[in-house]
């Protein structure tokens, strides 16, 4: 019987990949393993806010807010809408799908996206201000983020 060459062998079974059938993007900043290891964390994730996509673009919101040059004081300000697109015009939430992420990430791309925050956190932490009613607040939050003054809501 004559032996089949390895590339008949290979095409009788395709390979599919596992992040279906469009390879993500890689997200500027990051290397292409912790981008794959970031996409596979949204495929699997659990949450409402985090879906394939959703790292890329609450780095990118993260990066705009904090991008005006200046030293004058920055204030997030909420989304008019909860929506999941919407809901990313408030930086806060931005920064929420981030550190969510985070934690279902590897040790490795948690260290490396960790990295790319830890400057992005300390310029937000240098260009807000504290908020100073914070603990008077009915709502209480175990992130930082949410301690700082933020703009009224329109609705509010």
């Amino acid at each position: 019987m004559p032996r089949s060459r390895p590339r008949a062998l290979r095409a009788e079974h395709p390979i599919h990949p596992v992040w279906g059938p469009v390879p993500p993007t890689r997200i500027h900043g990051l290397s292409a393993g912790t981008s794959l290891a970031i996409h596979r964390a949204e495929r699997r994730g659990g949450s409402w806010f985090v879906h394939p996509g959703a790292t890329d673009q609450a780095l990118r919101r993260y990066r705009a807010f904090l991008s005006p040059p200046g030293n004058r004081p920055l204030y997030p300000a909420e989304a008019a809408c909860s929506c999941g697109c919407c809901s990313f015009d408030d930086v806060r939430h931005a920064r929420d799908v981030l550190e969510e992420i985070l934690r279902d990430l590897p040790p490795r791309a948690r260290g490396e996206l960790g990295r790319a925050l830890r400057p992005l956190d300390a310029e937000f932490l240098r260009r807000t201000l504290p908020d100073p009613f914070t603990h008077r607040r009915a709502w209480r939050t175990e992130f930082w983020w949410y301690r700082r003054l933020a703009r009224a809501s329109a609705s509010g």
